[in-house]
């Protein structure tokens, strides 16, 4: 840690909390007040260096170092103390330094970390429930923090030992039930960091509970287990973990066919139809969709509103499935029957928590426009969609970004940036936390006119992008 200090190399520093003090990306970003793709960046190999000097600072105040660890990087400590003397020994420096000059020049350009809120830099001390930098300067690591993010997921889609055995009562139906509707639920409104907070354990729990139950009430289980695993494999989805997506997809739909209800199944066919197109493999994806669409049809005789709000949001992902492989006829023929379907349902709904309904696929049919390279059709279609009748954040947020970039291809980019502040109002969550959205912002800052550009950059930074 120490050579670290020296050499102003934040990458080893970084990686060194993680190693012996457990601290993950997401802890790091909270204490430095930036993103956990920031992190990720600086403790890459050949990746983003900290230069500035007041980005040291920032990282120096989040993580919470003592004077010895503020001097040895060359900062001023916060009290000159003996303690404070005595790290300029241990330093080899007869008093602390700044950074040289050739640091100097990066000052006036963006800062590698946002100043945050200190109230959140704060409690990154309750999170690591001890001092990081004594524990290590000491040589006394603790146990380390619990799997948080993307690692949780990872441990509980592989059954990890570490995430806790619940009691009888956590595996009620009851309980159950609830909890797997609070993930769903938070999932629409985009409150992903609330999904990813909890669904992990709630998977265990799940896995548990399918042990512990007999009969009718294991069916139960199976079907809640089969929609907490496609709530797990959209949020990693929304995070690009395209790999760990497919295992959730996979248990999505072991769960699915165990409960043996048909419209489980047809709804776990809709993650596994949005992973493998997220993969790549568009041709797959639309015949599955095609497949358990056209199953559930020959196997159910009322049409109910399950039975709609499932068909229909089954054709839905067939068509943007055949919209990414430009295979326009079908994608076409699928949003036609979805619209059949939602004609007949009668309403936009949340059925089987699908959100099917006719402005549902009103929103498919702009996406599919822009899909297939028809930005004037998918404006077309915007105009005609009321947002009000969009039922759930999520959907509107899509919506949003469909037509900024739709703008963005007609170079419309001022009234492209303006829908662009109007998604981040809705779900703030939705833009910072996404990879595929940033890569639009960024695309959208290289084609935008200098002055749009300003504000993109502006913007990006506020809510702790980097473009």
């Amino acid at each position: 840690m120490i050579e670290a200090l020296r050499g102003r190399d934040i990458r080893t520093v970084f990686h060194l909390l993680r190693q012996f003090a457990g601290a993950s990306q997401t802890q790091l970003a909270i204490a430095c007040g930036t993103t956990q793709g920031k992190i990720s960046e600086i403790m890459k190999e050949g990746g983003r260096q900290v230069l500035a000097l007041e980005v040291f600072e920032r990282i120096a105040d989040g993580l919470g170092m003592p004077d010895v660890a503020r001097m040895t990087l060359g900062l001023a400590p916060h009290t000159v103390t003996s303690s404070a003397a005595s790290a300029a020994v241990i330093t080899g420096r007869d008093q602390p330094t700044g950074l040289p000059s050739a640091f100097l020049g990066s000052l006036d350009g963006d800062p590698d970390v946002e100043e945050g809120d200190p109230l959140r830099r704060r409690s990154f001390a309750k999170l690591a429930a001890a001092s990081m930098f004594s524990a290590i300067l000491a040589d006394s690591p603790g146990d380390g923090a619990p799997l948080q993010g993307v690692e949780a997921f990872a441990a509980a889609l592989g059954g990890y030992p570490g995430i806790s055995e619940p009691d009888l009562a956590a595996l009620s139906l009851g309980r159950l039930n609830i909890a797997v509707a609070n993930a769903k639920r938070s999932y629409q409104d985009c409150r992903y960091s609330t999904v990813v907070d909890s669904l992990p354990q709630l998977l265990a729990d799940l896995r548990h509970a399918c042990a512990v139950h007999e009969g009718d009430d294991r069916l139960q289980v199976e079907a809640l287990s089969a929609e907490a695993h496609h709530v797990a494999a959209s949020i990693l989805l929304k995070l690009d973990q395209e790999g760990l997506a497919l295992v959730a997809a996979d248990r999505s739909m072991r769960a699915a066919r165990n409960s043996q209800d048909l419209f489980t199944i047809g709804s776990s066919a809709r993650i596994v139809t949005h992973t493998l197109m997220n993969d790549g493999h568009h041709g797959a994806a639309t015949q599955i969709a095609s497949t358990y669409a056209e199953r559930i049809d020959h196997e159910t005789q009322e049409r109910t509103p399950d039975f709609l709000s499932v068909y229909g949001a089954l054709l839905l992902r067939g068509a943007v499935a055949a919209g990414q492989s430009a295979d326009r006829s079908t994608a076409s023929a699928l949003l036609d029957e979805a619209q059949d379907a939602g004609r007949r349902l009668g309403g936009d709904y949340n059925h089987r928590w699908t959100a099917f309904g006719p402005t549902n696929v009103q929103l498919h049919r702009v996406n599919v426009a822009l899909l297939l390279g028809d930005a004037g059709a998918a404006l077309q279609e915007a105009r005609v969609v009321d947002l009000d009748r969009v039922p759930l954040t999520e959907r509107k947020v899509a919506l949003l970004m469909d037509t900024s970039r739709a703008l963005t291809q007609w170079g419309k980019h001022e009234k492209a940036y303006d829908v662009l502040r109007v998604a981040h109002q809705l779900a703030p969550e939705e833009i910072s936390a996404r990879p595929a959205v940033h890569r639009i912002l960024r695309d959208q800052a290289a084609t935008a006119p200098p002055s749009i550009k300003r504000q993109l950059r502006e913007f990006t930074t506020e809510i702790g992008v980097q473009l």
